[in-house]
């Protein structure tokens, strides 16, 4: 089993930034793939930003120029610098970790971003 913790959320103006956390534990040798995913009310659940564990990177088109991820393998840790943040950025975002390309995913319980003046 693998258990995630995830930080970082919260209230934050237009054009602000927030950092998001996300600690991965339990039976882990390795992670394949760590990412961010987010929901806002009445949508779809979105890709965000994704890396994996060589370091290659893939994100959402929305926030492209705006988010930057990263991860720690020695902690587990992936992190999500967000950056000129927008309205409809405002969304529950949810860690996703991938031990195996072909493994069960595993979902933290999710942190609320807002965004508004």
């Amino acid at each position: 089993q693998v258990q995630l913790v995830e930080s970082g959320g919260g209230l934050v103006q237009p054009g602000g930034s927030l950092r998001l956390s996300c600690a991965a534990s339990g039976s882990i040798i390795s992670i394949y793939a760590m990412g961010w995913y987010r929901q806002a009310p009445g949508k779809q659940r979105e890709l965000v930003a994704r890396i994996g564990s060589g370091g290659s990177t893939n994100y959402g088109d929305s926030v492209k120029g705006r988010f930057t991820i990263s991860r720690d393998n020695a902690q587990n840790t992936v992190y999500l610098q967000m950056n000129s943040l927008k309205p409809e950025d405002t969304a529950v975002y949810y860690c996703n970790v991938l031990l195996t390309p072909w493994g069960q995913a595993y979902w933290g319980q999710g942190t609320q971003v807002t965004v508004a003046s």
